[in-house]
């Protein structure tokens, strides 16, 4: 064997070209022998993977346990807040009898809330009696245990030109009952009850009470309406599955009765949820606990499974017919098995990455571990079950059998003498069939319009303008889009819509987001609270807040008793035997912690808490305070630390959130670049890297427009855009580097009439299949659709839309190879003048 070199090419590149040569024939050859076992062996493929399917189904059933911890799936794992909030539980027991402000518990514990509110133009403090009345009822509930209350006015209007704003009238108010648990199993569960009896009241105090509007929330409602959105999307995933079903078989199938292949379209389906089944057993076995994140899971499984199926579909469509159906099986897996194999690879490393201890959201990292072990089913599912499925289909086109009816089509002869309707149906394409027609599977519905219509279409002159039009609007609302990127800190992104949680966060929203939520502000260290540069200090930090603070009431006491506490021993004598015994100021001992080394007393930690005016983006304001105050507790001689609950699920939510996908991406980066010069051509990775990162940034930009933040939901969607995109686009660009053809415009006519059905049958069924989400009434369902919508939407438009205009205008260039056809042509001409030069009788016979 000689190999060639072209002037000027170099003996590393020709050395890197063949090393791409033997690596994708070894990986062909190997895929060739994989199709060829499986075909010997139909029976165990078939078996093996029913049989795992029915024992990891029973555990599924068996071991099924929803997770009830809502912080540990959506918060940060790993944050700040989280350690501020052990150091203040160390400093200041939590003791909920005797609080007097939601701040002041250190986690919420358990609770249940109220929200009264008056009809439009009422006024809410006009309607005491009622107030006191549900107010009564709540403290009379059995098995309530201790409480305490906290109280707050809503949608207020001062008396005008009032100097101590005086309140003329409020719309509504809320109230919050702490219960006293002591962190004990038995109190908690008595604590259980007592809220499930609170909401129970509270719905039969509000039809009691027509002219109020109440508006109840517990302790346990979040995690209720979080996971009462997968009891609402069980009916409508199984409609989502009728729909991909029916979608698959249709697309299968031909007028050709033969070659039509319905029963592999379904088959192809319910291959991927079997093997979605097998991989949920397998979590629950391994002690996995099910959230509403997981819903996702079926879609991303789906999208990937069924491309494969389609795509095996085109391969078997594309091996000649006169072979036998063990290595027409065999040839398509060495057709397509090598693409699908390195598209698997880059989902396991996307979502491994995402897996990761970099993951600090909790739920993101397990949604990812599932995904890993179902993408290596699919994998596993694919190339034997359905491979299983694909040589007894192909055992019954060799033998002539109907691909629906299974029974032995009749001969042309004997169909001629039956009625119209009967030919139909047993129609095998006898009369579509000519002598110069090599590939019959081409009356395919889809491929006839690719190829009849739509490339010539695509690839017109007049055309392409119109395109890269289209391209810089895309571009244009992409890139705005991503100049506004929220982060989804807000929980209700993830309940119910219609849920009572969602109800009450919006009239909170709405009434009670003039303040910040009460952020406690701990002092850890010893301090001199007597010198004036400290009290400036205090003063410096608390400006811009509304304080609830022992230390400034104590200086107003000395104030006004005019009292001079100058020194360290007068500040806290006066403090502990004068000011504390007051019956006003005796609830601010719980704010101060006291040693006494010998005689002397000091005090070693104290807290105050700091309410900020805000705007209407409470949530959003209470992030840039919690920025704006951590960084002076690090400049500031005051020791101190700043913390509310709410903090626990806002602290770096946007970086935690984002970092998963930054490190899938990355992860596929690498991957693509390190094999710049494995693949059998460069620029198909090239290629392959600008149009991934174009339909990411794209749906990112899009999805933000659509008014989607980005939380864990939202962020493993753009992981699974980053595969499915690769999916969908590597077939389709390798296919096209690697082609032969005179021109660009040739090469990806024959590219698209290659992997455009497989492209389109797959994206068709992938998008209709998300359209019942969009009944399903859940803030998660709809940011999911959104996001997946738009995946798809980008993918197709890229493959069918901007890539067939763009690639006939860059790199790489067919010229070579039409120089080359030229040179042989040429050749051809000259031996063919030779010979008529040497036997001119011969030409003169001719």
């Amino acid at each position: 064997m000689c190999f060639l070199r072209r002037p000027g090419a170099s003996a590393g590149w020709i050395w890197w070209r063949m090393l791409r040569q033997v690596i994708h024939r070894g990986l062909q050859s190997f895929f060739y022998k994989l199709g060829l076992f499986v075909s010997r062996h139909p029976v165990f493929f078939l078996t093996v993977p029913a049989v795992l399917t029915i024992i990891f189904g029973f555990s599924l059933l068996s071991r099924f346990q929803p997770d009830t911890d809502l912080e540990s799936l959506v918060a940060p794992s790993h944050s700040l807040a989280k350690i501020e909030r052990s150091l203040a539980s160390s400093l200041f027991s939590l003791d909920q009898s005797k609080s007097q402000l939601y701040s002041d518990l250190h986690t919420p514990g358990r609770y249940g809330r109220v929200i009264l509110l008056s009809k439009p133009g009422g006024n809410i403090l006009h309607q005491a009696d009622v107030i006191l009345q549900i107010h009564r009822a709540v403290l009379e509930m059995k098995d309530g245990r201790r409480s305490f209350i906290g109280h707050q006015l809503g949608g207020v209007m001062e008396v005008p030109n009032s100097k101590d704003q005086r309140v003329k009238s409020a719309r509504a108010i809320q109230i919050t009952y702490y219960l006293q648990t002591y962190g004990s199993v038995t109190q908690d569960l008595i604590g259980e009850k007592w809220e499930s009896e609170f909401c129970k009241l509270m719905h039969k105090m509000q039809l009691d009470h027509q002219d109020l509007q109440l508006y109840s929330l517990a302790s346990f409602s979040l995690w209720k309406d979080f996971h009462q959105t997968s009891l609402l999307a069980r009916g409508k995933i199984l409609v989502s599955l009728m729909l991909i079903l029916l979608t698959a078989t249709l697309s299968s199938s031909m007028k050709d009765c033969l070659r039509s292949k319905p029963f592999l379209g379904l088959l192809g389906v319910l291959t991927i949820c079997i093997s979605s089944v097998t991989a949920a057993g397998i979590f629950f076995i391994t002690d996995g606990k099910y959230n509403s994140t997981l819903l996702g899971i079926p879609f991303f499984a789906m999208g990937h499974g069924t491309k494969g199926v389609f795509e095996l579909l085109s391969g078997w469509r594309r091996t000649r017919e006169n072979l036998p159906f063990k290595d027409r099986v065999a040839d398509a897996y060495s057709d397509v098995m090598v693409s699908y194999t390195m598209t698997s690879s880059l989902y396991f490393i996307a979502f491994g990455m995402g897996a990761s201890p970099f993951t600090n959201i909790e739920a993101v990292k397990v949604f990812c571990q599932n995904m890993c072990v179902s993408i290596l089913l699919n994998y596993f599912y694919i190339f034997s079950f359905f491979g299983s499925c694909l040589v007894f289909a192909g055992q019954l086109e060799q033998n002539r059998y109907h691909s629906v009816f299974c029974c032995k089509i009749p001969s042309a002869e004997y169909l001629d003498r039956k009625p119209v309707w009967f030919q139909t149906m047993m129609n095998d394409g006898h009369q579509h069939t000519s002598h110069h027609e090599t590939n019959p599977y081409q009356h395919h519905f889809i491929q006839h319009f690719l190829r009849e219509h739509y490339n010539e279409w695509i690839t017109n002159i007049y055309v392409k303008p119109f395109v890269v039009i289209l391209y810089l609007i895309y571009a244009s609302f992409s890139f705005m889009g991503c100049l506004q990127i929220n982060d989804g800190a807000n929980i209700i992104n993830l309940l119910a819509s219609e849920s009572p949680s969602v109800s009450y966060a919006l009239i909170q929203q709405k009434y009670f987001s003039n303040y910040s939520p009460v952020i406690g502000f701990y002092i850890y260290e010893p301090l001199e609270y007597w010198n004036g540069t400290v009290q400036e200090d205090l003063k410096t930090l608390s400006q811009g807040f509304n304080t609830v603070s022992w230390i400034e009431q104590y200086y107003q006491y000395l104030r006004v008793g005019n009292i001079s506490a100058t020194n360290k021993s007068d500040f806290i004598s006066i403090l502990q035997s004068s000011f504390l015994k007051k019956p006003e100021f005796q609830h601010f001992k719980n704010d101060i912690i006291f040693s006494k080394a010998g005689d002397e007393n000091n005090i070693i930690a104290s807290r105050l808490y700091l309410v900020a005016r805000t705007s209407e983006n409470t949530q959003r304001e209470a992030v840039e305070l919690l920025e704006k105050l951590r960084p002076l507790s690090l400049i500031q001689s005051i020791k101190f630390i700043v913390f509310n609950p709410t903090f626990v699920f806002m602290d770096h939510y946007g970086l935690s959130v984002t970092m998963p996908v930054l490190i899938s991406g990355f992860g596929i980066l690498l991957v693509l670049i390190l094999t710049f010069f494995l693949v059998i051509h460069p620029l198909g990775n090239f290629w392959l890297i600008l149009s991934v990162t174009s339909i990411e940034l794209g749906v990112l930009g899009l999805m933000t427009l659509w008014n989607v933040d980005m939380d864990c939901i939202s962020i493993l969607c753009l992981i699974y855009t980053l595969n499915f995109a690769i999916d969908h686009c590597a077939p389709l660009l390798y296919t096209f580097v690697l082609a032969t053809e005179h021109t660009r415009t040739q090469c990806i006519k024959n590219s698209l009439q290659e992997h455009g059905t497989a492209i389109l049958q797959n994206v068709s069924s992938f998008l209709i299949g998300l359209v019942p989400l969009l009944f399903v009434p859940s803030n998660l369902t709809f940011t999911l659709f959104k996001c997946l919508l738009l995946a798809g939407s980008c993918t197709l438009l890229h493959c069918f839309v901007i890539l067939p205009v763009f690639l006939t205008f860059f790199p790489p260039s067919k010229k070579h190879h039409k120089k080359k056809k030229r040179a042989k042509r040429k050749e051809r001409e000259e031996i063919e003048c030779i010979e008529i030069q040497e036997n001119p009788d011969h030409v003169t016979a001719v």
